[in-house]
């Protein structure tokens, strides 16, 4: 039974990648940045099968080498640490941008030093959709990427440094021979595994829960959680799995999600305005073909995510 290494142990998808691989009886390794966190870290040790095969470790990264020693010996490592949304303050570089490029070189490298098989990066449909000619290129494919000119003039940091570390990634692999294999998953919704929400949930929270004015004038792809753990692994265990994967249901603008959303949950006070920013709400389509012919089943719906999702939050007490 092979054992793999995920990076970033507590982030969303991260965390179910954790609870899927104990479950199919793997011995998994995880890293975060403070493994004694019990806060943070405490309900990982809670999934099935953790006291027997699970190993949490520190590793940070900006720190070169620091993966080394989570790596050693493994047969795949799922690089899914990343920081996701962040408040957009003035030290972008810092915040975003070099934990995401350096920190996924950083993990490449301990890996090809390491000899693993393979790795699954967690990449996003955001390497692939922002440029000017996205509509004339509809449906996308693999073989698209954003434009970086365009996501600095839109400030569209998040997609800038996924780019650029999924750019560099594939450099690696073609200066080193090492197996890699690409996930670019779209908006991730579902259940809260953890006992706060992150990133991508935090942000539906604030817009049910009415904390923010405006939702955002954005135009997703959106993809439940359990499709996104079912690619990664498909990605690391099928032998003919290779280059980049689009993972990713149905493209929706955020009004028509809180029109559905309202329509079925009417008593929460949602944010009613559409923020103005541009520049992120091009229509579009994404084209998972190449993920079929892998064997994928077919993705869950968006009102199966947004239920899943809200359930969740109900049942956590957040709504």
């Amino acid at each position: 039974m092979p054992e793999y290494c995920v990076t970033g142990g507590t982030g969303f998808i991260a965390a179910y990648l954790v609870k899927a691989l104990l479950e199919k009886g793997h011995t998994v390794r995880t890293t975060v940045r403070n493994p004694v966190d019990v806060e943070k870290v405490g309900f990982l040790w809670e999934l099935n099968g953790a006291k027997e095969r699970l190993k949490i470790l520190k590793a940070d990264l900006l720190e070169e080498g620091s993966f080394d020693e989570a790596v050693h010996g493994v047969d795949g490592v799922f690089h899914t640490a990343s920081p996701v949304i962040v408040p957009y303050d003035d030290n972008i570089q810092a915040t975003l941008i070099d934990p995401c490029v350096k920190g996924t070189l950083n993990v490449l490298n301990s890996c090809v030093k390491a000899d693993v098989k393979r790795v699954v990066l967690t990449a996003s449909c955001s390497t692939i959709r922002y440029r000017y000619d996205v509509q004339q290129l509809c449906p996308l494919d693999e073989s698209h990427w954003s434009d970086p000119e365009y996501c600095k003039r839109y400030r569209l940091w998040y997609a800038y440094a996924k780019t650029t570390a999924e750019r560099e990634a594939w450099q690696v692999a073609k200066e080193t021979g090492l197996d890699l294999v690409v996930v670019n998953p779209s908006f991730v919704v579902g259940p809260l595994l953890a006992p706060q929400p992150t990133s991508t949930l935090l942000m539906i929270l604030s817009i049910v829960k009415g904390f923010v004015e405006e939702y955002p004038n954005t135009t997703v792809g959106f993809v439940h959680i359990d499709d996104v753990i079912a690619a990664h692994i498909l990605a690391m265990e099928e032998a003919k799995a290779s280059g980049r994967l689009i993972c990713s249901s149905s493209v929706a603008h955020w009004s028509q999600i809180i029109e559905m959303l309202r329509a079925k949950y009417p008593s929460y006070p949602y944010a009613n305005k559409c923020s103005s920013q541009e520049g992120d709400n091009n229509p579009h389509s994404m084209d998972t073909t190449k993920i079929a012919q892998l064997g994928f089943p077919a993705f869950k719906s968006l009102e199966q995510m947004f239920d899943d999702c809200i359930k969740s939050f109900q049942d956590k007490g957040l709504l």
